[in-house]
């Protein structure tokens, strides 16, 4: 299935869930539970901020997923640390995005991305990409990038590595969307890997150094 194919999964998924870059009336983009009693022995569920202080003490690499622009407009692309390895036969990715992001419609549009891995020394650029933005800013103002090899996906320059990517299929996930990719090219970079992965820990970035001590 080519791009146009893959393109079409991801606008069909868009569209079930209610995007506002698809739907004439914007909707909420993550539903309400359905509410239910509490029994007098049983625990209530974690809140938000519970959930993320805890899930915070997982250490995770950072990543910029992008996909070209079109109809004249920039590229896409927004920080994303929720990206992973999922399968080796056939080679597929996954990533996590929000329902309520701004830049996914896009990506899903043009049915492609290119994952950028970053390294220790790229924190002011994931910063950059990780602001809220319209759907017409352009992220990559300043940015030195080129197309990936078969998507044409901005590839960020000095990125410890690159994955370029179809979809293959998209998830609902809560509040959240689960976009698996296929690979279709990928590389690294051997100086800007030496250099040691940008880590998110706890709400802050950190990086490894020289002897393998964590620097948060």
């Amino acid at each position: 299935m080519g791009h146009a194919g893959m393109a079409a999964i991801a606008v069909r998924c868009l569209r079930s869930t209610g995007s506002p870059a698809l739907t004439a009336q914007p909707r909420d983009p993550s539903p309400r539970p359905r509410l239910r009693a509490v029994r007098a022995d049983e625990p209530p569920p974690p809140t938000p901020e519970e959930f993320r202080n805890v899930l915070g003490h997982f250490a995770s690499g950072v990543t910029v997923i992008t996909a070209p622009g079109e109809d004249g407009e920039p590229p896409a692309g927004f920080a994303c640390q929720s990206f992973c390895s999922l399968s080796l036969d056939p080679p597929l990715v996954t990533f996590m995005v929000g329902r309520a992001s701004t830049s996914w419609p896009r990506i899903a549009r043009a049915g492609v991305f290119c994952a950028n891995i970053l390294g220790s020394g790229q924190k002011d650029l994931c910063r950059g990409f990780a602001a809220r933005s319209s759907q017409t800013a352009d992220k990559f103002a300043g940015v030195p990038h080129e197309p990936s090899p078969v998507t044409g996906s901005p590839r960020l320059a000095d990125a410890s590595a690159w994955v370029d990517c179809t979809i293959h299929a998209v998830h609902t996930g809560g509040d959240h969307l689960i976009v698996v990719g296929r690979v279709e090219a990928l590389g690294a970079d051997p100086g800007a890997a030496d250099a040691g992965p940008l880590l998110f820990h706890r709400g802050a970035f950190g990086a490894f150094d020289a002897f393998g001590t964590y620097e948060g």
